[in-house]
């Protein structure tokens, strides 16, 4: 994934809309929403999503809670021209129950922010945000030019 491009259409964006600026994110169907609180990441069901039967595929959670977190750590560090370049270092994912068939939604929030690293926790749910589905931890490095 090209991260720089989902910096770039995050930045200039209004508040909510769809994420077209990275394939992947159109493949899954992925929609964002700004409010006071950051970006919550909307991925509606389709058939296409379908890992085992009647559940969500893991990647499709994966990618989900990865893209959460790319684009809260874009918010959180705003709209100047001096921003950092983001590079993931790693991700770590833990599956908590079955997503089910139907819409989820993912919020991050940066829970450390370095200069050169920051560390960001995501959380995905559908319905209920107290009953997540899955939840990630995710290493970023902030690159300086």
């Amino acid at each position: 994934m090209n991260f720089d491009t989902l910096v770039r259409e995050l930045l200039g964006a209004p508040d909510e809309g769809p994420l077209s600026s990275l394939p992947y994110a159109r493949t899954l169907g992925l929609s964002y929403r700004r409010d006071a609180d950051g970006i919550t990441i909307i991925m509606p069901f389709s058939k296409a999503l379908i890992g085992a039967p009647n559940r969500l595929h893991g990647g499709t959670v994966a990618g989900l809670l990865e893209i959460a977190s790319i684009a809260q750590l874009v918010h959180v560090l705003g709209r100047e021209e001096t921003s950092p370049g983001v590079k993931p270092i790693n991700v770590t994912v833990d599956y908590l129950r079955a997503a089910a068939c139907e819409t989820t939604y993912a919020a991050a929030i940066v829970t450390r922010m370095g200069r050169r690293i920051a560390n960001v926790r995501a959380e995905a749910w559908q319905g209920d945000r107290s009953a997540p589905v899955a939840a990630a931890h995710m290493n970023v490095m902030l690159v300086r030019e």
